[in-house]
Parts: C-alpha cells; structure tokens; sequence
C-alpha cells in the first residue's frame, strides 16, 4: 500500500485527493497546505509518494520540490496543478518531478501517475 502525503492549499483539493486515494487503497499518511509545510512533513512522515500543488502561498510547489529532491534524491513527487503553462510543466520536470498532471483532472490519470512512482 503506497503511503501519500498531499500538499494543496485549497482544503476542498485535499479533500477531493484523499477520497480519492483512499478509495483506490492508497494510506494518506499527511497533509500540508504550502510547501514550506510539506517539506517538513515530507522529513518527518517519509511518504512514498507526494502529491503536490505548484501555487501556493509562503512556499510554492516547485520550491518545495527542489528542497525535497535536495533532502531525498529518490523522493517521488507528482505535480498537480492548474498551473499547466509549458514552462511550469518544464520547470517541474527538470526539478525532478515524476509526474505532471494537470486541473481539472481524471482520476485514473493520477492514480496511473501514483502507481508509476
């Protein structure tokens, strides 16, 4: 069972995503509502997987990425976000996501990007 920590500010998106996760069999073992918050909710729980905004406020998604790949290089993010601009989506890659999935959002399209991880 992959172990999921999500990390949105909007309260409905991390209600929407942990339904979702633990309909699928999935344990959602955290949330954070910025990235500053998911980077030290990331070193404390050791999820197997992220689920991760980009526009949030104190930390954005993406700088929180680049602090979690620093802390852990095997860490497995996916970016979910409406910000899908080509440049955020390149940005993310090259920062080390494994994943970038767009709002508004299939389902299976990110549980197929978790299961990947």
């Amino acid at each position: 069972m992959k172990r999921v920590l999500i990390v949105d500010d909007s309260r409905v998106s991390r209600r929407m995503l942990r339904n979702m996760f633990e309909v699928e069999g999935f344990e959602v073992i955290g949330e954070a509502i910025n990235g500053k918050e998911g980077y030290e909710q990331y070193v404390k729980l050791s999820p197997d997987v992220v689920a991760m905004d980009i526009t949030m406020p104190e930390m954005n998604g993406l700088d929180a990425l680049r602090l979690i790949k620093k802390y852990d290089p095997q860490a497995k993010i996916v970016i979910i976000s409406a910000a899908g601009q080509k440049d955020k989506v390149e940005e993310a890659t090259l920062a080390g996501a494994d994943a970038f999935i767009t709002k508004p959002y299939d389902n299976k399209d990110i549980i197929d990007a978790i299961n990947r991880c």
